[in-house]
Parts: structure tokens; sequence; C-alpha cells
């Protein structure tokens, strides 16, 4: 029998690693993969929601940065939440925009869908630069989240458990409003069948609007937590996890929620095991997962698509 590489502590320190990367990374897709799902548009410039939604955080984290140091759980979270408000409204503000503005007019055109939103995407990254300035911002946790717990033998940060315990909420909240919710099965069979749900006098526009503004203040949640996890923001961020982004949605199946998620903790896990196991095998293992799942599920994990 082979040894274990590593002692169990560490695979401990790992997996919520991996799961806290993953319920980052799914909170940023999850919004995606229903727009491509409902709306059947390839919106490469999802990315820009994430970087203003960081950068917006900002305006109540600065100001605020004496408040952050304290060590108080309940003051930090305070701040915190505040500051995930202002980017969530004001990523749904500039996704209902981007929406009417850049989308709407090329609606069934996938081709200009790809080109245009990826120079929405630029222009954003250059806004941001003229805002908030071409420079990296520093954006350290919160007192209360430096640092590390012990369980068991196994050291695990903060932070990242905070972020698995906020992946796991919008999830069970999507969940709800998905199954519970008269619009979210408008919404599950908009994915499904868009012509049924218009041809039962739904106007399924508005329906379009309302999913790619919480589409959009979903990549900015995952905005601010991506930021803090890397504790620092740069204006091309968004652009740099989107290959991620859309891997995970690949995975998981497009327009599946439930495969989102499972298919942003697999790329997360895996990406982390292999990074302890072969460093270099790291840088390539996203892709190499999105292979073996496509070779076995050529449509994904979930794929909740009937076109």
């Amino acid at each position: 029998m082979l040894p274990l590489v590593g002692s169990f502590p560490t695979w401990v320190t790992l997996t919520i690693a991996g799961l806290a990367m993953g319920m980052m990374i799914f909170i940023m897709a999850s919004g995606l993969t229903l727009v491509f799902g409902l709306m059947d548009v390839l919106n490469f410039g999802h990315g820009a929601f994430v970087s203003v939604g960081a950068y917006a955080a900002t305006m109540v984290l600065i100001p605020m940065r004496g408040w952050l140091d304290v060590d108080s759980l309940l003051i930090n979270l305070g701040v915190l939440g505040l500051a995930i408000a202002v980017a969530m409204l004001s990523t749904a503000l500039l996704g209902w925009a981007f929406e009417r503005i850049i989308i709407a007019p090329v609606y069934g055109q996938h081709l200009k869908q790809i080109l245009i939103t990826m120079g929405g995407m630029i222009v954003a990254e250059q806004l941001i630069n003229v805002i908030w300035g071409a420079e990296q911002i520093p954006l350290p946790l919160p007192a209360s989240l430096r640092g590390a717990v012990m369980l068991g033998d196994a050291a695990v940060e903060k932070y990242r458990l905070v972020a698995v315990v906020i992946g796991l909420l919008v999830f069970a909240a999507m969940f709800l409003v998905l199954n519970r919710t008269k619009i979210g099965l408008l919404i599950r069979a908009g994915v499904e069948n868009r012509e049924m749900v218009e041809a039962m006098g739904y106007r399924i526009r508005r329906l379009f609007v309302a999913v790619f503004a919480a589409g959009s203040a979903l990549a900015g949640l995952g905005g601010v937590l991506w930021g803090l996890y890397k504790e620092t923001l740069s204006a091309a961020m968004g652009g740099e996890i989107m290959v991620m982004i859309f891997i995970v949605i690949i995975i998981g199946g497009l327009g599946s929620v439930g495969g989102c998620f499972i298919g942003a903790l697999l790329m997360a896990l895996v990406a982390n095991y292999a990074g302890f196991l072969a460093p270099k095998f790291a840088l390539v293992s996203h892709i190499m997962l999105m292979i073996a799942i496509l070779l076995w599920r050529p449509a994904g994990l979930f794929s909740n698509l009937r076109r």
C-alpha cells in the first residue's frame, strides 16, 4: 500500500482552502450561467462586474479602515456587510445599464455578443484606471479575520471559513429562490423552454433584465470576496479570473446553478491538490479536468438547456 503523501492535517487545510476558493468562484460564475441559460447571451464582459464590485467596496473599506483594525468580529462583519451591499448595488445598476445599452441590441447574435462584451470589459477596466488609478490597491483583511484557527491539528485560515459560509448561504438562497418561488419557476422554465414561457403570456424580457442585474450583483459580491482573498486589487482582476469562471460553467453544464456549484468546488479542489502533489501540473489542472468531464458528459455535469 502506498504511503500517504503529506499528513492528514495538511490535507484538511488543503481541502478547506479549496472549498473556500471554489465558493468564491461559484458566486462569480452562478449569475453568468443563468444569464447564458435564460438569455442565450455570451457575456465575455462578466469580469468587469467582478472588478467594479471589488473597487466599489473600497469606497467603504478604505474610509472605514480604522473600524476594520478593531479586533471585534461584530464590527468587522458590519463594515464588511456594508461594503458588500454597496458593491452589489453598484454592480446591479451597472448590469442593468449594460444589458439595456450593450446586450439588448445583439440578442441572438453570438459573434457580436462576444465582440461587444469583450469591448465593454476593456472599457470598464480603463474607467477603473481613470476613477481609482492604475496602481494596485492593497486590501488587507479585517483584524478579526486574520490568522488561523485550529481544527484538531489542522490550521485553517479564518477568512476561508467565512468564505465557505457565505458561499453556502448564497447557494442555499439561490436554491430556495429557483425552487420555491414563482419567479424561480419562471427562470427555470425559461432556461429549459423560453418560447413556452412567452406563449403563456409572461414578459420574459423583464425577467432578462432582472436576472442580468442579479447575476451582475453576484459577480460584485464575488469580486469583494476575491479581492480580500488576494488582499490586493487591480483593474485586470476580473479579466484574469474569467477563464476559471467559463471552465466552471462548462464543467457544471450551461444553465445549471447546481452544476456550477459542483463544478466550482471540483475545479478548486483539484487545483489545490495538484498544486501540492505536482506544482507544475497545477497550471493545467483546470483544463485537464474540463477535458476529462466533457469526454464523459459532453453537455457538462448537469446541463439544463433544451434548445
